[in-house]
């Protein structure tokens, strides 16, 4: 009896991790989020979709905006003191870091437990800092979504509390995710598995988890062990209007995604269908597409004689500044057609490293380029205009002795005429 409810025990746990996490098909990649978007973060290329541009509430993925806009405008060292307003004006439910009334953080805390845990009086603390207001704030979260690209956005609160004019996208999430990544102390924070605030005036040390379960180390080998070894953050959020969201990051062999799910639902074993959408969308990624270098760092696109330069350093190596990889399907070998190459019109002298033209390549409709730099100094030669100085110099004699000949002769005439 005990051997039967083991083997059912072991079939239903095989079950569970084979019907979640196997690779799914590009027609139902994420089937338990209402939308949903999967992009390259170096090229921002779609690389999957669905109802990616259809408007969304977004939760607590708005925070990534809070956070910033925060690193952008302020020294992450300077002290907030959290107000009335910010603490009572979380709604039940939500949730928060139990900050108290005249409580004073640095920036950097905030911060820290406004991305790990997803504590909305952070939220209004940091907005109450940097814009004077929230409603302020969200004047600048909107300036600055509309600045990163996003076309069907809206913002009237740092945090995400749920509001009928508060929305966005999939596809504007992804891009304000892609440009927040670019960023390294938002980077090094939304991949923390875990946050501690240091004891304060008004409050003894608080311990925080990630609420996003990708980037928490587990060993366990249950189905709900959602720990995706590539993933580098990003955000989660949940209201009872938009549902579970997961905004997600990964880095595979410095190919990094970005993954967005919004409106997610349970599965029908009851597991985390935000997680495991999100797996799945980075899976059919890094299964279907990888990067490949093109050229390298330093690579010798051509040789080239300067104009006017010296015998030794006249023969320059234009190199390459970058390396040039390119975003490709698994299926797809790499077409060989030739670079556009643009060298400047050289002449002499040219300084080491300096920027002497572009290459650029075209790979499915995305263009890659790098500057091409000089190898080398080259030096001007003082050959040319040694030569230019002497044939002046004789034709100054020339022009003098001309002068003085046609003289003499008319003084010679001069004289004869006069005896």
């Amino acid at each position: 009896m005990r051997f039967k409810r083991l083997l059912i025990s072991t079939l239903f746990t095989l079950l569970v991790l084979t019907s979640t996490f196997t690779f799914a098909t590009d027609k139902d990649v994420s089937p338990y989020s209402e939308a949903s978007i999967l992009i390259d973060a170096n090229t921002g290329k779609t690389l999957y979709e669905k109802n990616a541009k259809e408007k969304m509430y977004p939760a607590s993925t708005t925070k990534i905006m809070t956070a910033i806009l925060t690193i952008e405008n302020c020294d992450l060292n300077d002290i907030a003191t959290v107000s009335y307003n910010a603490v009572m004006s979380v709604p039940s439910g939500y949730s928060n870091a139990a900050l108290q009334i005249d409580e004073q953080l640095t920036l950097g805390q905030l911060l820290e437990v406004l991305l790990v845990h997803s504590a909305n009086d952070a939220a209004n603390v940091l907005a109450e800092h940097v814009g004077g207001s929230n409603e302020s704030f969200a004047t600048m979260m909107n300036t600055k979504a509309n600045e990163i690209g996003c076309s069907n956005t809206h913002f009237t609160n740092p945090s995400g509390k749920h509001d009928d004019n508060h929305y966005t996208t999939a596809y504007d999430l992804a891009l304000i995710t892609q440009y927040c990544m670019k960023n390294s102390t938002f980077r090094s924070i939304v991949s923390k598995s875990s946050c501690t605030i240091a004891p304060t005036n008004k409050y003894e040390q608080r311990h925080y988890n990630n609420t996003n379960e990708l980037v928490i180390p587990n060993e366990n080998k249950k189905a709900d062990n959602y720990y995706y070894k590539y993933a580098i953050g990003v955000k989660t959020g949940y209201t009872k209007e938009a549902k579970n969201c997961l905004i997600s990051a990964s880095n595979k062999d410095n190919f990094e995604l970005i993954s967005v799910v919004l409106g997610s639902k349970a599965t029908e074993l009851g597991l985390s269908g935000r997680n495991i959408d999100s797996i799945n969308l980075l899976n059919y990624g890094y299964n279907n597409y990888t990067i490949k270098k093109l050229k390298n760092k330093n690579d010798i696109i051509k040789q080239v004689e300067v104009a006017n330069a010296t015998k030794d350093t006249k023969n320059l190596d234009i190199v390459i500044s970058d390396n040039i990889v390119a975003l490709m399907n698994q299926n797809d070998s790499f077409n060989t057609t030739l670079p556009e190459i643009q060298i400047d019109n050289l002449t002499a002298p040219i300084s080491q490293n300096a920027v002497v033209g572009k290459i650029k390549y075209n790979v499915n409709g995305i263009e890659y380029t790098s500057d091409l730099l000089a190898s080398h100094n080259v030096e001007k030669s003082k050959t040319g205009p040694l030569i230019i100085r002497i044939i002046l110099l004789l034709l100054i004699i020339f022009i003098i002795f001309r002068l003085f000949t046609i003289n003499s002769r008319n003084n010679n005439r001069k004289y004869k005429h006069f005896k």
